[in-house]
């Protein structure tokens, strides 16, 4: 009996580092065959060209669609859609997929959602129902959910607005955050290592801190990090770590903004493209705060009960811990949530919370358990489903 051929999608450092054990266990289970799709941030050399990362853990790749250029403008990533959708086109119809797995909502997932839309080919979708009112993924992730045929929900809230959508409740699944495995089953460094592969004192306490475009927002993403980083020079003897921002419309001003910084203060600045999945996850178990407006401030930080200051409106409508804190984009505000969120007493007062996503715990056993029991073939016969007091009359 051929076995089923599951194909993986990968774009960023980010949905890399959510998805590696769900590749891993993929790659060594008997049942299975592992195929992976590489895409847009991975292939970049603007931002950090992480392929190198997925090759480094041992995975052969089977494919790669190249998508970005040098304009990251509106225009520019709806032309960096299309080539997205003719490239994961070419690439489907080459492997022949029996599923697809897609995790998230950026433009790239989207493509390759609609891609295999026209070849038929069924979709898993992991991290639908939820709400980022500040960004445009926003439209993305509602759109991929449309498209699938199994869906994996990092919350039962986010499950119950599948259905709300449409989706059958025997093809959606709550099985927590599929990142937090991480921190179960990976040997994260300690801070030591942490400290001395980033050339930072060890005693020195330290702030890791991403900051991405808010894509919804008509302000400028310049203008609104320049409060964030006025706000940084209130705490001068914190280090920080910055990973990059991605390749959302407005990323690489961003960037280049960060570059100026990072030159002007070299003593405790450290930016990097991407830290890659290991070293990452240290800068954020050992950070005293995460900054910046990145879903892993909301998800994997406060499983490991670091607060986060979540800046500005790019992750409104998500659910949020007790060890988040909001505050706009305006210097003062930031200063104010800053000092809360470093102070024992916020610190002591997380500790027993139970976040919305969980504990570190085995999403990916849970989907796997779903995938061994799919008859992939069925799945394209997909009902709309009507809420029970809202269907309609005939």
């Amino acid at each position: 009996m051929t076995k089923p051929r599951i194909c993986v999608t990968t774009g960023t450092r980010a949905d890399y580092g959510l998805l590696y054990w769900l590749m891993h266990d993929l790659h060594d289970d008997p049942d299975f065959e592992l195929q992976i799709a590489v895409s847009a941030m991975h292939l970049s050399p603007a931002f950090g060209e992480t392929v190198r990362f997925i090759r480094a853990d041992g995975f052969k790749i089977d494919a790669e669609i190249p998508c970005l250029d040098d304009d990251d403008s509106d225009a520019g990533m709806a032309r960096a859609f299309g080539r997205a959708v003719d490239g994961f086109r070419g690439a489907f119809e080459q492997l022949e997929p029996d599923f697809l797995v897609i995790l998230g909502d950026r433009f790239e997932a989207l493509a390759a959602a609609t891609a295999a839309t026209f070849l038929h080919i069924p979709v898993g979708h992991i991290h639908g129902g939820e709400v980022t009112l500040g960004a445009m993924d926003d439209t993305f992730r509602h759109a991929i959910t449309k498209m699938a045929h199994l869906h994996f929900t990092a919350a039962g809230q986010y499950a119950d607005r599948v259905i709300q959508m449409g989706e059958a409740p025997e093809r959606v699944f709550n099985i927590g955050a599929i990142g937090l495995d991480n921190f179960r089953r990976l040997s994260i460094p300690d801070r030591l290592e942490l400290m001395r592969e980033l050339e930072i004192e060890p005693e020195r306490e330290y702030m890791l801190m991403t900051y991405h475009p808010a894509t919804m927002d008509s302000a400028s993403p310049v203008a609104a990090l320049e409060q964030v980083l006025e706000a940084l020079q209130s705490f001068p003897d914190l280090a920080v770590i910055i990973t990059k921002a991605n390749s959302d419309p407005g990323g690489r001003k961003i960037n280049a903004r960060l570059e100026t910084f990072h030159s002007q203060h070299r003593d405790r600045v450290r930016l990097v493209a991407s830290l890659g999945q290991l070293r990452y996850l240290a800068a954020m178990k050992h950070a005293r705060v995460v900054l910046g407006n990145s879903s892993s401030g909301l998800i994997e930080a406060p499983a490991v009960d670091v607060p986060t200051v979540n800046v500005g409106p790019r992750q409104l409508g998500r659910l949020k811990a007790m060890s988040v804190i909001d505050t706009v984009e305006e210097t003062g505000a930031i200063v104010r949530a800053m000092t809360e969120a470093m102070s024992p007493s916020f610190r002591d007062a997380i500790k027993d919370s139970a976040p919305p996503y969980g504990r570190p715990g085995d999403a990916t056993g849970s989907l796997l358990s779903v995938l061994r029991k799919i008859d992939f073939a069925r799945l394209l016969q997909k009902p709309f489903y009507d809420l029970p007091d809202q269907a309609l009359k005939e």
